[in-house]
């Protein structure tokens, strides 16, 4: 509350100079962790560690809300939730530790428990430097916060009996809360540098040479596209590629200890180093991706050239047991999802893939291998960072995503989504073109359709197919009258199966529904 005879400055220095050092307390706690992970082993830190095992805990409803309102931002927005929930919390240890500094010392050690616990339990944090980072975090914060209350000013009663030390207490602790803020984000910015440097050097990403494709992928033939402001491109680039995933920081692989294992109910277990992953035959293979979250219209979905192994080959390498009947993808991080063995021998396309777009694989996509497999959602089948690959029983090991609500195999339903005109788009009357995609992996896409208003069903021109594993383009002549206009695609699978029109969430098993949009159209000036 503000007092007249005495101003701001006193009354935040007598009333709120606790919940400033708590803040700045806790803020310390992050930053000493966060530069302690970037120069003892150059991974995440603990703040990571506790967003995956929030990640892994929550329902699925709040996962589903999170990715509807923060897309790819997911993990950004989750991070910063920790950040201001750590500060909240440091705000009333200040508080607190002004009555009694024990309380402060309880709130730091509880802290640092907390933090230790999932470091511990997640696979990118060494155990040894989970608890040291732990310990280094609770310290740094219980330092700060005794620190900064040994300057700040008692209580109001005492201050006006003695303005004169009072002031000086006030400046001391204003100058040092404001140095301290300062060390603190230079700290936490270094952390995160260093981090980023750590990543950047043990993956030698930029160093690799890929192969030349023993079966390079058909050419995409000028037929394949066409050039539409607004339309998806026919390939998307590696940096448009969508990116859904349980890890909140991209792992870091060490070549030159990386090897692939191929494990479980096999006969012949092995393992191969990278190198040795590069020289075996690899194929080059156009597939599109989709993840289960995607909304009905939505753009996690994406076109790539994968380059890598058939799976089966590193399958009949082993040798599958009769019994086997599930094939798990083990990330470095410890994410798994599971799909039917008979995946890898149906004809569809099914790799360990170690490129993408002609290059080998970017960090953020997997780097150095990931499984593909055409037709089968990401939760089930596309492993980033590959570790091992499992053979077990469908029956005896569900995924990450299955215990979760999701369904157990999930192929990829037939989809078509309205790129050109977008939503709410204001176009003039006259001669436009409605343009999109559609995709239905493994079966192919033979027809498209689009309904204007209430009127009849149109086929759109399908642009050629790549292969069966691969979106199309699609466009139709829209000859536009002025007023609102409601569009409407449905595309049809080459099973001769049309996509329906029951509208659903994406959980359990993916959305569906037409893709449908409001445009308005306006005349043209006479």
């Amino acid at each position: 509350m503000y007092d007249a005879r005495t101003g701001w400055r006193q009354t935040l220095g007598a009333s709120h100079a606790p919940s400033v050092a708590g803040a700045l307390a806790a803020a310390a706690a992050f930053a000493a962790n966060e530069l302690f992970s970037g120069l003892a082993y150059g991974g995440p830190s603990l703040l990571v560690a506790v967003a995956a095992k929030i990640i892994d805990f929550s329902p699925k409803v709040v996962k589903d809300v999170a990715i509807a309102v923060f897309g790819t931002n997911d993990k950004l927005a989750l991070a910063v939730m920790i950040l201001v929930v750590g500060i909240g919390f440091g705000v009333g240890i200040g508080a607190a530790s002004s009555y009694r500094f024990w309380m402060g010392q309880l709130g730091f050690g509880l802290f640092a428990i907390l933090g230790a616990a999932a470091g511990v339990a997640y696979p990118l944090v060494p155990p040894m430097f989970a608890v040291l980072g732990a310990a280094v975090a609770g310290i740094s914060g219980i330092s700060v916060l005794a620190y900064l209350l040994s300057l700040a000013p008692d209580s109001l009663p005492r201050l006006e009996r003695d303005a004169r030390r009072g002031q000086r207490g006030r400046r001391s602790f204003l100058r040092v809360a404001g140095v301290l803020a300062v060390v603190v984000g230079a700290a936490a910015v270094g952390g995160r540098v260093l981090v980023q440097r750590a990543q950047s050097v043990v993956a030698t990403r930029a160093m690799v040479v890929l192969p030349r494709p023993s079966r390079p992928a058909v050419p995409i033939l000028p037929g394949a596209s066409i050039d539409v402001e607004g339309l998806a491109p026919i390939v998307t680039p590696n940096d448009e590629f969508y990116r859904i995933d349980t890890a909140l920081v991209v792992p870091k692989v060490d070549l030159s200890t990386y090897t692939l294992k191929v494990e479980g109910l096999v006969s012949k277990p092995f393992e191969l180093s990278y190198d040795e992953l590069l020289a075996m035959s690899t194929v080059q293979r156009h597939v599109t991706l989709c993840c289960v979250s995607n909304e009905v219209g939505g753009p996690l979905v994406g076109n790539a050239t994968w380059q890598g192994v058939p799976l089966r080959d590193l399958l009949d390498r082993a040798g599958v047991r009769p019994d086997a009947s599930q094939v798990v993808g083990l990330s470095v991080d410890g994410f798994t999802a599971g799909f039917p063995v008979s995946a890898a021998y149906d004809g569809r396309e099914a790799l360990v893939a170690v490129g993408m777009n002609n290059e080998p694989l970017p960090l953020d996509h997997g780097f150095p291998a990931r499984l593909v497999v055409a037709g089968l959602y990401g939760y089930v089948s596309a492993t980033k960072w590959l570790d091992s690959i499992v053979l077990n029983r469908l029956e005896d090991f569900d995924g990450y995503w299955i215990p979760r609500g999701w369904a157990k195999e999930a192929p990829i339903k037939t989809q078509a989504r309205i790129d050109v005109p977008r939503r709410g788009r204001v176009v003039q009357e006259g001669r436009q073109v409605v343009a999109g995609v559609a995709w239905a992996p493994h079966r192919g896409v033979t027809k498209v359709e689009v309904q204007i208003d209430d009127g009849d069903w149109q086929e759109a021109s399908l642009r050629e197919a790549i292969s069966k594993n691969t979106w199309r383009q699609w466009t139709l002549p829209w000859n536009t009258t002025p007023g609102s206009h409601v569009l409407r695609v449905r595309a049809t699978d080459a099973t001769g199966v049309p996509q329906t029109s029951e509208k659903r969430r994406p959980d359990p098993d993916g959305a569906t529904g037409y893709h449908t949009l409001s445009v308005q159209v306006v005349a043209k000036d006479r």
